[in-house]
């Protein structure tokens, strides 16, 4: 993908910032990474640059009613810091806790807030990337330079989600509002409202409006996993006053056994899985409910994410008569609603399009090599988190079957290990290099679409890396192989031009 930046001009006088190291993004993984640097490169100059006004990424830019987690946070958490709390967290409870590592890691004085990045530019003669960015507050343009980039900004545009266009939205007389801009003086009570989408922010905000009806108004249905907000193992641990640290070693180790056993359970038994996660909806749902129609996906579990609803407040609002489900597609909007294609329509006073998310590719930034545009669709990615000619950077995309912050430490393990085998060599640069007997492997889209197909991938895989069909030319998104795989890799392997 090729960003074109505006034109900025560095005075001369103007001082540039150097740094060993440059880490874009101050939320989960930013902070997470920077934590992994300080502890084992330490005496490494680094600078976090991050776009919003504080730390915290999609839990701070979320401000929709219940936003919370769907991945347990005693694996969402970080290995080096216990969590405390019910396992689904909301975002409130997400930033105090990352709040507590930046504070108990005086991390602080490392990050820059309200810094946009424009582009990026490698040059080969200097070994060093330069950073132009704008200070959002002073209008001030800055420069940076750095040895080594490691992006932590996420995977997805914070400044607009993803709606489709439906003929007749400029008819409709209420309001429409994306969940990822939600407005802060939105007023629900009283209000028919329609949701649009199936996924896990639906599931999130319908039992969490309120509104005199909620109608969630989905395409197709998804897959749910339901269960209490606790964990039982983690509460008689601490009924018999273990160490938290040891609590939270113990449950991390519980929860990805019991997440990998499911996930393997989900390709090899998918009819049986099934059974199970509906037997759970209809556990709850008034008897003849039409299970099969609403919630009963034509896909086998985990072709697309399951998320978890916490106590099943989702179905117990249907069950209450507070929301109701409605299995349609949409004909066009009208003034009082929407239209759907059986010829029913839906009233509405406010129109929630839960409809995913703008893929963004490493923070939209306008990235140079030696004077050339990088389209990073044309490299090839190194086990997801490096990139064929593209000198030192690292990219963190966590997993889609596991917890995103997994990743988040396994490749701040791997950068540190890099950065520190670069010193030891007396060498400034790497570069991820396809080998000899790599010639003729096929380059195939960056995931397997047969085995993993959300919208918001299918949509924007045409400006993704490209992946090969060995593991380390792709992201495997196997937590459970890469845990062994990526602390084994070889930095002296051939796959690394390192100069």
């Amino acid at each position: 993908m090729n960003v074109t930046a505006p034109s900025r001009t560095i005075s001369a006088a103007q001082k540039v910032e150097h740094f060993d190291v440059l880490i874009v993004g101050a939320g989960i993984s930013g902070v997470g990474s920077a934590y992994h640097l300080t502890k084992q490169m330490p005496g490494t100059s680094f600078v976090v640059l991050e776009e919003q006004e504080t730390f915290g990424g999609t839990w701070w830019t979320h401000k929709y009613p219940g936003i919370r987690s769907d991945s347990d946070l005693h694996t969402f958490g970080y290995s080096f810091k216990p969590w405390k709390g019910p396992p689904i967290a909301t975002a409130a409870e997400i930033l105090a806790y990352m709040g507590e590592v930046i504070e108990e890691n005086e991390l602080a004085g490392h990050i820059r807030y309200n810094h946009h990045i424009n582009s990026a530019s490698w040059s080969s003669e200097t070994n060093l990337w330069t950073v132009d960015v704008v200070n959002k507050v002073t209008g001030d343009a800055l420069q940076f330079t750095a040895n080594f980039l490691w992006m932590c900004q996420g995977y997805y545009r914070h400044s607009e989600g993803y709606t489709p266009e439906w003929p007749g939205m400029d008819k409709f007389k209420g309001q429409i509002v994306h969940p990822q801009t939600w407005p802060e003086d939105l007023v629900t009570e009283g209000k028919r409202i329609v949701v649009i989408g199936s996924g896990a922010t639906a599931a999130t905000l319908i039992p969490n409006l309120k509104c005199e009806h909620v109608t969630m108004l989905q395409r197709s249905p998804t897959y749910f996993r339901t269960g209490r907000n606790a964990i039982e193992l983690a509460e008689e641990l601490r009924r018999l006053q273990v160490k938290e640290e040891w609590i939270h070693e113990i449950v991390r180790r519980k929860i990805l056994f019991e997440q990998d056993w499911f996930t393997k359970r989900s390709f090899s038994e998918p009819d049986a899985v099934k059974k199970e996660l509906l037997g759970a909806v209809r556990a709850v749902l008034p008897e003849g409910y039409d299970v099969d129609k609403h919630f009963t996906p034509s896909y086998r579990p985990w072709r697309q994410r399951i998320a978890f609803v916490p106590d099943a407040d989702l179905f117990q609002a249907i069950k209450d008569g507070k929301a109701s489900v409605v299995t349609d597609h949409i004909d066009r909007f009208t003034e009082k609603g929407i239209l759907l294609k059986s010829g029913q329509e839906l009233e509405a006073d406010i129109i929630v399009t839960a409809t995913g998310f703008n893929l963004c590719i490493l923070g939209d930034i306008a990235f140079e090599i030696d004077g050339k545009p990088l389209d990073f669709s044309d490299t090839v990615t190194y086990r997801g988190m490096m990139f064929t000619g593209v000198p030192n950077m690292a990219w963190v995309f966590g997993y889609f079957r596991a917890s995103w912050t997994l990743r988040t430490d396994l490749v701040a393990d791997f950068v540190c290990r890099m950065l520190a085998h670069m010193k030891d060599k007396g060498v400034r640069r790497v570069v991820p290099t396809l080998r000899v007997q790599d010639d003729n492997m096929p380059k195939l889209p960056w995931i397997d679409e047969e085995n993993f197909n959300p919208g918001y991938m299918l949509r924007h895989m045409h400006l993704l890396p490209k992946r090969g069909d060995k593991a380390e030319w792709s992201h495997t998104q196997d937590y459970w192989a890469e845990k062994d795989e990526i602390p084994a890799i070889d930095l002296d392997d051939s796959a690394f031009a390192y100069g």
